[in-house]
């Protein structure tokens, strides 16, 4: 179905949400059509934080917006959709654009598994009625269902199309770029040289992907590294869980800009505990690059990541733009005890041919704890 006629069907003028691959098609229709400086349409921290978002937007206006968000959002939109929205508490409604990771049948990776069984189970616990869009969905059946969705939302509902594989299209493809020179995986080359055999839990997507496959091509084997496929911004509490009980070793943590955003109370907590042996490296290219490369806030000058880190308590904060300043950093974080933080900018691409992790996630884990 083209983006234009869904849009057009649903007639919202707000949109907000974190990018996934599957909805790909909208999110080039909402960066082409309004970008993100607008009153039109905002890219969240996390799906909670659209939902809420979402909730304020209808309070000012008492129109009905639309939030929109890979299946994995669905645990962050718990809270908000029963505690906020629903029609038991304040009846504020809302359209959910959902995309279908792990849809029972089609092949995915392992973190979307579950998540793509209980999708529609999910929604339904919630009270949110959905319906499901695939290729050969027509606008007529979309139309119908939205006529019947507009008599929920003015009672304060909630409802969801929930988007599978393929069924959007969008004529323009956009391409996201920065200005920013060093490339993530050679990024994360340097830091396995310093890192040398000590524990590292590197972030969801292609990070972990790239570290899968630098360890593959030094034939280290794959001991050191516990890799968070799934579960979008918690691998610096994972690796913070890991120091505190560890003490002993120094403990990397390889984190992306989105992830870092999407759950940043992390930082806080990180900070408080302050362990001497854990250093916190965010590679932030401004870009949700796993999912299609939609900017996240971390873009630009707007945020320094790096004053976030030393407002949260790290005691030695790092900056780097160049692979000089890289090294000295990780020279640094390696050799002296003490919380660190170093924010790598980064620019936005990776190889076409990169592959994925060829071992499971259990067994990703037991050599991890093994090795540990």
């Amino acid at each position: 179905m083209d983006v234009n006629k869904l849009t057009e069907i649903i007639g919202a003028d707000f949109y907000t949400g974190v990018p996934d691959s599957q909805l790909r098609a909208l999110c080039d229709y909402m960066m082409d059509v309004y970008g993100i400086d607008s009153k039109h349409h905002v890219i969240g921290a996390n799906e909670g934080n659209c939902a809420a978002l979402a909730a304020g937007y209808h309070l000012a206006t008492g129109k009905v917006p639309v939030v929109y968000m890979q299946n994995s959002g669905e645990g962050n939109i718990v809270n908000p959709a029963v505690s906020l929205l629903h029609e038991k508490v304040y009846g504020i409604p809302c359209i959910f654009l959902i995309g279908w990771r792990g849809e029972p049948g089609v092949h995915d990776e392992p973190q979307h598994i579950y998540q793509g069984e209980i999708t529609l189970k999910l929604l339904e616990d919630m009270g949110i009625d959905s319906f499901v869009i695939s290729k050969d969905t027509s606008e007529g059946e979309v139309r119908d269902k939205m006529l019947e969705y507009d008599k929920q939302l003015s009672k304060g509902k909630n409802v969801a199309f929930v988007i599978r594989k393929g069924a959007l299209q969008y004529e323009k493809k956009v391409a996201y770029r920065n200005d920013y020179g060093m490339i993530r995986e050679e990024i994360i080359r340097h830091i396995v040289q310093y890192s040398g055999s000590d524990p590292v839990v590197s972030t969801t997507g292609k990070a972990s992907r790239e570290l899968f496959e630098i360890r593959e091509a030094n034939g280290q084997g794959h001991p050191y590294d516990f890799l968070t496929v799934g579960s979008m911004g918690h691998a610096s509490s994972i690796a913070l869980g890991i120091a505190l009980h560890r003490p002993e070793k120094k403990i990397w943590c390889i984190d992306g800009d989105g992830a870092a955003l999407m759950h940043m109370g992390a930082m806080a907590v990180i900070g408080q505990a302050a362990p001497d042996n854990l250093v916190h490296i965010v590679i932030n290219n401004g870009a949700h690059e796993s999912v299609g490369g939609m900017p996240t806030p971390a873009g630009g000058d707007r945020l320094k990541l790096v004053k976030v880190a030393e407002g949260c308590g790290y005691r030695r904060v790092y900056y780097a733009e160049n692979f000089e300043e890289l090294d000295e950093a990780l020279r640094l974080a390696k050799e002296e005890d003490g919380l660190a933080f170093i924010e790598v900018k980064a620019a936005i691409g990776a190889r076409e041919d990169l592959g994925r992790p060829s071992t499971t996630p259990v067994e990703n884990k037991e050599a991890f704890m093994e090795y540990l």
